[in-house]
């Protein structure tokens, strides 16, 4: 397993394209509740949003390690990673899964900016982490599958000309196991907006562009199914663990970011003649973060070790995801606290980022449900739900 340092270009190269989207232009970006064009293109023209597309398609042929180090560097360096991390891994269900006529009629645009490929339709409001519950039905007729349903917090829907979409090819009361009869689909936007398919934007707490989406008899070509009817929920695991992965690794860059500024105002901070990190009531929360960031860190390269060696990752995926999110939360509240009401004003960026972290001890999957995981299929503890 390679260690951090060993990525040191990565950080460098990421971080000096970030540190032209300073923190006014996050500011006025969250403000405005705006979608970061700006930002998106440059990395995507600087050829990171390919990152994970092989070089025979246009791409850079990195790993999933080298992506987390992307999405690490840019909440790190003060950024949202939320607005481009679905086109990394949504990109491994097509990667590992798609047919090779879909990655040559795909891939090359997406490296080259002319597609993104930002969505992924999964959740719905009558199943949330139930996926095996869901309703949106594709039922084949002749050379097309016609699509019915609803899903929901479908993120970036607006700013993707792709959608990765799960649905259920047959009916659940005729397969033997709940996860049979799901199918991935490549849904081209442009082609349904309009024809089938309508979104709704959900206004929610964090600057995050994510969608109610309805389906109404939206005819898609058979051609664009992923792999096998009705072994959609396998492939998906997939692209949920990179979800995952990934994500952790947005949570790591977001908890040094609390822990430096932390840590700087602790320094610079004087009250009753002395800094107020001279103080154990100070030091000691932002030490003890700091040591849940770097043990999380260790558990997100486990997890891309084991996900680039195409092993069986769920676990480590699982872990990192949880593990990282609570260290990233518990960093954001000791900055806040160090900050005292200072870390409220939006000028100092830490209530934004506080915002912002605290969406992952919710999605993609809640603590609750990984701590089930983790009990039920590494501890062998009996089924809870």
């Amino acid at each position: 397993m390679k260690t951090p340092d060993t990525y040191t270009e990565i950080r460098a190269a990421v971080g000096a394209l970030c540190k032209t989207y300073d923190s006014a232009y996050w500011q006025k970006v969250d403000e405005a509740r705006a979608y970061p064009e700006a930002f998106v293109d440059a990395l995507t023209k600087a050829g990171w949003m390919a990152a994970l597309i092989p070089e025979e398609y246009g791409g850079s042929g990195l790993s999933l390690t080298e992506a987390s180090v992307i999405m690490e560097e840019i909440t790190r360096s003060g950024g949202n990673a939320g607005c481009c991390h679905g086109q990394m891994y949504n990109m491994n269900t097509v990667l590992r899964h798609g047919s090779e006529a879909q990655k040559r009629k795909y891939l090359p645009k997406i490296a080259a900016g002319e597609l993104r490929l930002q969505a992924m339709g999964v959740t719905e409001p009558t199943a949330g982490t139930d996926t095996t519950a869901i309703k949106t039905t594709a039922v084949r007729k002749g050379e097309r599958y016609v699509v019915n349903g609803q899903k929901v917090w479908t993120s970036r829907l607006q700013h993707s000309e792709l959608m990765i979409l799960l649905a259920r090819t047959t009916p659940l009361a005729e397969v033997k196991k709940k996860s049979d009869g799901m199918s991935i689909f490549i849904v081209d936007k442009r082609e349904s907006l309009g024809k089938g398919l309508t979104m709704r934007p959900i206004r929610n707490m964090v600057n995050h562009e994510t969608n109610e989406v309805f389906f109404d008899n939206l005819e898609i070509p058979a051609e664009n199914m992923i792999g096998e009817e009705g072994k959609g929920f396998k492939y998906i695991l997939d692209g949920m663990n990179a979800e995952r992965i990934l994500i952790a690794a947005e949570c790591i860059g977001d908890g040094y970011w609390f822990i430096e500024r932390a840590t700087q105002y602790a320094k610079d901070r004087v009250v009753f003649g002395r800094p107020i990190g001279q103080n154990q009531g100070i030091q000691f929360p932002i030490a003890e973060s700091y040591m849940e960031i770097e043990a999380a860190n260790l558990m997100r390269y486990k997890a891309t070790a084991l996900f680039d060696e195409k092993k069986p990752c769920g676990a480590e995926a699982n872990m990192a995801k949880h593990l990282a999110a609570k260290a990233s939360w518990q960093a954001g509240n000791v900055c806040l606290q160090t900050y005292g009401g200072f870390g409220f004003a939006a000028e100092y960026d830490v209530e934004r980022k506080f915002r912002e972290t605290r969406l992952y001890l919710v999605a993609p999957i809640s603590t609750n449900l990984i701590l089930a995981y983790i009990a039920e299929h590494v501890l062998g503890l009996p089924r809870s739900f």
